[in-house]
């Protein structure tokens, strides 16, 4: 074998090296990416499960409450439109606004049972309750794993490489799942 032909396999090994190296690279960076989309959406399906629990839950408590609270129909109409909304929703955007409108009307709905003390007294009503509380316990759960993740696709979308990457898989920032405002004022509770 020549020196010449040497040099020359040699030049081609490194640049198929390169080039093995780079295509490694591009591949894993662009699996990294849609690996977290996919844990983003699979996140979201997770906390769609529990509002889905939620809006099953709600009509029966509803009834049970309307029995004693014949003249809160304001309120009742509140948590059928943020129902009626939360399903006609198109985008997680617009589903986690009309699960906030729905999670402001279920704090008042509970605030009745002081109200009616006879409410409170109510099987059907304690059970329902319960049932919504582990719930909300399961929502805020999986809403924190949820932005976990989202948190972890957009920070690594911002980085240098991995802007190349969201871009090269067609994948942009998630949305967070935050908390209303109403929800973030500290209660005053008054004797």
């Amino acid at each position: 074998m020549s020196k010449g032909l040497k040099v020359a396999l040699i030049i081609v090994g490194i640049i198929l090296l390169i080039a093995f190296s780079a295509f490694s690279w591009i591949k894993n960076g662009y699996d990294r990416v849609i690996a977290m989309d996919e844990n983003v959406k699979a996140s979201w399906a997770q906390v769609e499960n529990q509002l889905k629990r939620r809006y099953d839950l709600i009509p029966n408590l509803v009834e049970t409450v309307k029995g004693y609270a014949r003249h809160e129909r304001e309120l009742f109409e509140h948590i059928a439109d943020a129902r009626t909304k939360y399903f006609q929703a198109g985008s997680v955007k617009e589903k986690i606004e009309a699960s906030q409108g729905l999670e402001r009307a279920l704090s008042r709905l509970l605030l009745l049972q002081e109200r009616y003390p006879q409410l409170r007294a109510n099987e059907n009503f304690l059970k329902l309750q319960d049932s919504l509380e582990g719930t909300e316990n399961r929502i805020a759960v999986e809403r924190k794993r949820y932005n976990d993740a989202v948190r972890e696709l957009n920070t690594y979308i911002r980085t240098f490489f991995g802007r190349f990457f969201a871009a090269l898989a067609g994948v942009g920032p998630a949305e967070y799942y935050e908390i209303p405002e109403a929800e973030e004022e500290v209660p005053q509770v008054r004797f």
